[in-house]
């Protein structure tokens, strides 16, 4: 009997941005065979940007993972009791789901899947864009690279010369930094 799929909590926050590049990755985790449970932060899960309508992203994880995407705190809750995930993605990772994370503050649908799955002692993986990075997420940055079962998908400036503090992981090594992540591994180098 096969191994059952590796169980992918994918969460998104918002960096409206970046969403079509997290979509693409979302594909590619469901076709190397993870089980992808996609979960929006609130902002990520209601607000109409320039980058597209909430109703619709939530319609593309639906259809990408084929699960009903978890938006609510109360729905996050039972991830790490009820063992529901192998790893948890967060892509993209902006400045303040970042901060929350390095500060234990749990007041959102991915901070508390991250928090719960975190219980389990299991790996997170976080995909950075943020415009502040080397400003005032520079020291959260620093506090999640010396926790135990954080990792991060290697990230450099996407832009020095107009957006000199902001970092954007690259999001086409998010399968290597997962599979590092299971080896309880930094994926290297982080700087790029």
């Amino acid at each position: 009997m096969p191994a059952p799929p590796l169980r992918l909590g994918f969460c998104m926050t918002g960096s409206f941005c970046t969403f079509q590049r997290a979509f693409e990755q979302m594909e590619r985790c469901v076709a190397a065979g993870y089980e992808v449970l996609p979960v929006f932060s609130f902002n990520a899960s209601t607000l109409d940007t320039r980058f597209g309508k909430a109703a619709d992203h939530l319609a593309r994880a639906r259809l990408i993972s084929g699960h009903e995407p978890i938006l609510t705190i109360q729905d996050a809750e039972p991830l790490g009791p009820k063992n529901m995930t192998d790893l948890m993605l967060v892509c993209p990772c902006t400045g303040n789901t970042l901060a929350k994370l390095a500060n234990s503050i749990t007041d959102t649908p991915v901070t508390m899947a991250v928090k719960s799955h975190l219980r389990q002692e299991k790996p997170v993986i976080l995909c950075l864009a943020t415009n502040d990075a080397l400003r005032g997420s520079a020291k959260n940055i620093g506090l999640l690279l010396n926790q135990k079962n954080c990792y991060f998908v290697p990230f450099g400036q996407d832009d020095a010369a107009k957006k000199p503090s902001s970092l954007v992981a690259d999001f086409s090594c998010i399968p290597q930094a997962l599979d590092a992540a299971r080896r309880g591994q930094q994926m290297q180098p982080v700087l790029i």
